[in-house]
């Protein structure tokens, strides 16, 4: 009988767990082969070595945030607004690995000290920021007010993480909700 072999999506996996656990240090072979629970052997049938592992991480994130993403929005048919509600839904309710804020925010950890992960990361908020504006001018005829929605659209997406305030009598939940209902006026 056959052994089957760790798929090499489960070593990418794998690595971004770890990326998010303890940053870019923390993605060793021997480490990812005992969480994976088979030897580091077959980590090598994939990868020439950890660099190969550390693109592939990154390639794979940014294929599953921008690429991925944008398919299943567009799929999912409608006029711009119903596009930006369900890319909000999309962007607000993934804790995968991949797609998830906790490897979003570890990327761009990451890309403070590493020039090339600074320029994936640079890439990937370009094209995000190009697909919303093309959304957002859809209907609002101002260049600027494009500009301020998806810088703001983004910033949220991102930021919200770190911010601790209580918002009065309302929820969070409640804050997001009227935010995407300003940002889709």
């Amino acid at each position: 009988m056959a052994v089957a072999r760790t798929p090499r999506g489960r070593w990418i996996e794998a690595g971004l767990r770890a990326l998010t656990a303890g940053g870019p240090e923390a993605v060793r072979i021997e480490a990812l082969a005992q969480s994976l629970g088979v030897s580091k052997g077959g980590f090598y049938g994939y990868f020439r070595n950890r660099d190969a592992l550390l693109t592939e991480m990154l390639d794979t994130w940014e294929r599953a945030v921008t690429d991925n993403v944008i398919e299943q929005v567009e799929r999912g048919g409608g006029d711009a607004r119903a596009k930006l509600e369900r890319l909000f839904t999309i962007a607000s309710s993934t804790d995968e690995p991949m797609t998830g804020v906790a490897a979003e925010l570890a990327i761009r950890d990451w890309s403070r000290r590493d020039e090339a992960v600074a320029e994936r990361l640079r890439r990937v908020d370009n094209r995000r920021m190009d697909y919303l504006r093309t959304l957002f001018a859809s209907f609002c005829p101002d260049e600027d007010d494009v500009e301020v929605r998806c810088l703001l659209a983004f910033s949220v997406r991102v930021g919200q993480h770190y911010i601790a305030a209580d918002h009065g009598p309302r929820s969070r939940a409640e804050v997001m909700e009227m935010t995407r209902g300003w940002l889709l006026r």
